[in-house]
């Protein structure tokens, strides 16, 4: 008999399910884009709607089922992985009462209030989850105590989407290291919960237990069976978050492995031991990796693809990202001079952008056109991701000497190379670029007994389809933008401070 996996991943604008066989090919895909609705008159809500996703999760199995043409007692086992920080409240009978999604900033009131009451609490909790209140569970589950008081009452545990996903499909509530130790109150060091956060809070013990990625949660129950039409005999295995589950799916496994994930937010990331000291200032994110005994250190620049999305659809005069990253190959290095102000380098503990701007710009149409400022952003993105690797290495230690780029932006030739010139290192491009579900299908295939670890797995799946060697003359060159810009942006976040324009975006809180 063929055997395969089911993948759910639960992403901030849509769900989909993906059947894969044990060797990472891909053989069907279903999905369905979602909408988190803001609450009425609750400024910053984004919650999230697990009636309706639940729904949509079950189309999404059935449909992909049928479009692979399997058997369902062909698949082994499925796992999850969801976006980070959105969560899940339950009463103790297991019904959900309450979700938010990931980037929901109702609780700005909350994180103020904890800052101001306990003035150290943050700073030791960031030395042991690597977290900061910002988009952490306790400032959000203060608001529903204080505004929501009945459903507070009620509630007894909570899980992160993706073990929500797992819940659905096997009944039995459980969480995993990666996911939920972006929700706070939690041990990077014993990856376990550390619950003085929420005592210290004023919060009841709410907490599931943890589980592994990999490891077997139980089988897709009869309800579940009924609903979706799985068999009760695949395993529902636990999977992880987006970002660490799928710098495992691009075979980042190793101590010092560096990934560099170009899509909406740009995240660059590093392996490091579980074990590491966190550094005072706050200014990166560690969250455990889906691999034991490892945890990540995180770069996050805001809006990246986002920003490209704006460009190509206002200025970019109908032009494909390719079309346009041809005409922006003309260009020399530094585009005359134009500096782009939109992500600021990560700032975890103030975390807030300045508003979004071209600095530079000139009335030479030969020079200030469509291709100058698209090449800019691209330096720019590049820019930023490469002074938060040097942050990573300046806490950690860690000094990588190559990195995976991946996702939509890998596809860019010439972005791949100015990210190789900027910061110096090699870059390389797996064939697989959007490796989420990937590393999902390797957390199925450990469940199943297929693979022994995620190191295994990546060594049997993961291929590089190209790389690239960084120019030291450019590297050189980029090294000299790179302080400009720092200058820049320092100038314009004054704007910022001052109240005489809107920032990009802010942290609840700040």
């Amino acid at each position: 008999m063929n055997r395969y996996f089911l993948v759910l991943d639960a992403g901030t604008g849509s769900i989909r399910a993906i059947i894969f066989d044990t060797m990472g090919n891909q053989i069907s895909i279903a999905q369905y884009e979602w909408d988190h609705i803001a609450e009425e008159g609750v400024a910053g809500s984004m919650g999230f709607d697990f009636i309706r996703g639940w729904e949509l999760a079950k189309r999404c199995i059935k449909e992909s089922v049928a479009k692979a043409q399997i058997s369902p007692s062909e698949i082994v086992a499925l796992s999850a992985s969801s976006m980070r920080e959105g969560i899940v409240v339950y009463d103790g009978n297991k019904n959900e009462l309450w979700g938010v999604a990931n980037v929901d900033g109702r609780a700005g009131e909350e994180v103020s209030y904890l800052k101001k009451t306990f003035p150290s609490l943050e700073k030791e909790s960031y030395a042991s989850s690597g977290q900061t209140f910002a988009l952490s569970a306790a400032p959000r589950l203060l608001w529903l105590k204080k505004n929501r008081p009945s459903l507070y009452e009620k509630a007894h545990s909570f899980t992160m989407i993706s073990d929500w996903l797992l819940f659905k499909l096997s009944g039995e509530l459980a969480s995993e290291p990666s996911n939920a130790g972006t929700a706070g109150a939690f041990s990077l060091k014993d990856r376990q919960w550390d619950k003085s956060e929420f005592e210290k809070c004023g919060l009841k013990d709410m907490f599931v237990p943890i589980k592994e990625s990999g490891e077997v949660l139980g089988n897709v129950s009869t309800q579940a069976s009924d609903e979706t039409g799985l068999s009760t005999k695949t395993l529902v295995v636990m999977g992880g978050g987006d970002v660490q589950i799928g710098t495992a799916g691009l075979g980042a496994s190793k101590l010092g492995d560096a990934v560099v994930l170009g899509g909406s937010f740009w995240q660059q990331v590093v392996n490091i031991p579980s074990d590491a000291t966190l550094s005072d200032a706050m200014l990166l994110r560690v969250n455990p990796h889906v691999v034991r005994g490892m945890s990540q250190a995180e770069g996050i620049t805001f809006f990246t693809g986002l920003v490209m999305r704006w460009f190509k659809n206002t200025l970019g005069c109908g032009k494909s990202y390719s079309e346009l990253e041809a005409m922006a190959s003309s260009v020399p290095l530094g585009s005359y001079g134009i500096t782009p102000v939109f992500s600021d380098r990560m700032n975890y503990g103030e975390w807030i952008h300045a508003s979004p701007s071209f600095i530079g710009l000139g009335l030479d149409e030969s020079k200030y056109n469509v291709a100058s400022m698209f090449r800019a952003l691209e330096e720019n993105a590049c820019i930023v991701s490469s002074i938060n690797l040097e942050n990573i290495k300046a806490f950690s230690g860690v000094s990588p000497t190559s990195i995976t780029f991946a996702s939509g932006a890998s596809n860019g030739a010439l972005w791949s190379q100015i990210l190789a010139d900027v910061t110096g290192l090699e870059v390389k491009i797996p064939v697989v670029k959007e490796a989420t579900a990937l590393g999902v299908a390797m957390a199925c295939g450990i469940g199943a007994g297929v693979y022994n670890g995620f190191d295994e797995a990546g060594k049997n799946i993961v291929k590089m389809e190209r790389s690239y060697e960084p120019n030291r003359s450019n590297h050189a060159q980029y090294g000299e933008i790179k302080e400009k810009w720092l200058k820049v942006y320092a100038k314009q976040m004054e704007l910022v401070r001052e109240g005489i324009v809107e920032p990009m975006w802010k942290a609840p809180g700040i």
